[in-house]
């Protein structure tokens, strides 16, 4: 049986799937049933200091994009962080831990950007016996306009400042959650890295609205007639959040520095792929919102399966092994030659491909009086659309050609002359070295 037992950063949990700061993770009695249900950690849902009460609106918090079939694609909140008083939320915390020792507790934190602040909650976090903390510089709506959250997260300067004061008040290893509403993730990462970081989390919520109530002429959630943009999470975010984590994985400066991939995490293969491009571990929220703590039953079974298959022995077997694999675009093989191929079997003559190709892309598949559809091999330029479209999974497949093979586009052999861009005749750069 594969091992599923993950250390992050020195903090041990019996498998890589936490719970992300979020509402599911906002109390005890939530945590000890994500804990029950088997999840390996949680990161508590994000506190603040002392002082003036986090007050919520009451209304509906959440937007929602949904698929065809009603499936949750995104979803949309304008929750603040936590409005439970800090001293509950910290006894909580201590209970948990000490019934759960096996399984890792992080406490988000969100203060004003002062170092007296940080250096007031840390001592009290750290009283708990939590095994870490995460900053949260991520939150985009709220308290992003009372100076917190992406307000901080956006500006490395800052990153670097309140990480650096973290670290000098604390023995708890100090991840860093950043926001992806930035240019470029890389310069935050570094931040992180330059302030000590042990870690960072990627990738907080999106500034998003979902919708837009056309009665009431107002964004929705709507609350008294208004509405805000909110942070926007769940499988719609996936590709973006994986794409960050690859960034910072891949980057020469922060290769080393660990990351926890959150953004869209809902089956095993979702935490695999995160893991594959360099994740240490995963965290959920939107799947517990969704179906329920037990999801995590599924993950668990799913990846040890997949993990005995593929004979990994333990998850830092796998984690980062796609990374090297991800590069920039003109490092791409130009040579290298696929073309579509419809499988008649299994074709339900829905003409979906026809119709995309025909309009929109290549006018490389060509319709017979009976609805045969087949590819003209010399105009395809192998972009997939068709393969995309197609509604029976594996009806149309890509073939690659090998080098020496005919090219029917063109009828002459495919050639491994020019390994990739830089290298390509057509490559303005290459015409000048020449």
């Amino acid at each position: 049986m594969a091992d599923l037992t993950s250390e992050f950063v020195g903090i041990k949990s019996p498998n890589p799937f936490w719970l992300a700061s979020a509402p599911p993770t906002d109390k005890e009695y939530n945590v000890r049933r994500a804990f029950e249900a088997g999840w390996g950690g949680v990161v508590w849902k994000t506190l603040g200091s002392e002082g003036p009460p986090v007050v919520n609106v009451n209304g509906p918090r959440y937007g929602a994009i949904f698929g065809a079939d009603r499936r949750l694609l995104g979803l949309n909140n304008i929750e603040l962080i936590t409005d439970r008083p800090l001293q509950q939320n910290l006894r909580e915390i201590k209970s948990v831990k000490q019934d759960y020792p096996d399984r890792a507790v992080v406490v988000s934190l969100m203060v004003p950007c002062e170092e007296d602040a940080w250096k007031a909650i840390l001592p009290v976090v750290e009283e708990t016996g939590a095994d870490g903390i995460e900053l949260n510089f991520g939150c985009p709506h709220g308290m992003a306009e009372r100076g917190m959250g992406a307000a901080v997260g956006q500006v490395p300067e800052y990153i670097e400042m309140v990480t650096r004061w973290c670290k000098q008040n604390t023995r708890m290893p100090v991840i860093v959650k950043l926001t992806p509403n930035i240019t470029n993730v890389i310069y935050p990462a570094e931040a992180a890295q330059r302030g000590g970081a042990d870690a960072v989390s990627l990738i907080n919520t999106i500034n998003s609205i979902t919708s837009v109530n056309l009665d009431a002429m107002s964004p929705e959630p709507m609350i008294d007639g208004k509405g805000t943009h909110g942070g926007y999470c769940g499988p719609a975010v996936k590709p973006i959040a994986m794409n960050m984590v690859a960034e910072i994985a891949r980057h020469a400066e922060t290769a080393n520095l660990p990351i926890s991939g959150i953004g869209g995490v809902t089956t095993w293969r979702d935490a695999a792929e995160f893991m594959a491009l360099g994740a240490g571990n995963v965290q959920v929220c939107t799947a517990a919102m969704t179906y329920g703590f037990k999801v995590v039953e599924e993950m668990i079974s799913g990846l040890s399966q997949w993990m005995d298959e593929k004979e990994y022995s333990s998850t830092s077997d796998f984690v980062g092994l796609a990374t090297p694999n991800v590069t920039d675009w003109q490092y791409l093989n130009l040579n290298h030659i696929t073309k579509a191929v419809i499988n008649e079997d299994d074709c339900i003559k829905c003409g979906r491909c026809y119709a995309a190709c025909e309009d929109t892309s290549h006018q490389a598949i060509e319709m017979s009086e009976d609805r045969v559809f087949s590819v003209k091999d010399d105009e395809c330029v192998a972009c997939n659309l068709c393969v995309n479209v197609c509604p029976i999974e594996g009806c149309i497949t890509m073939k690659t050609l090998e080098p020496g093979e005919m090219d029917e586009r063109t009828n002459t052999p495919v050639s491994a002359e020019y390994g990739n861009w830089t290298q390509h005749p057509n490559n303005p750069s290459a015409q000048a070295a020449e």
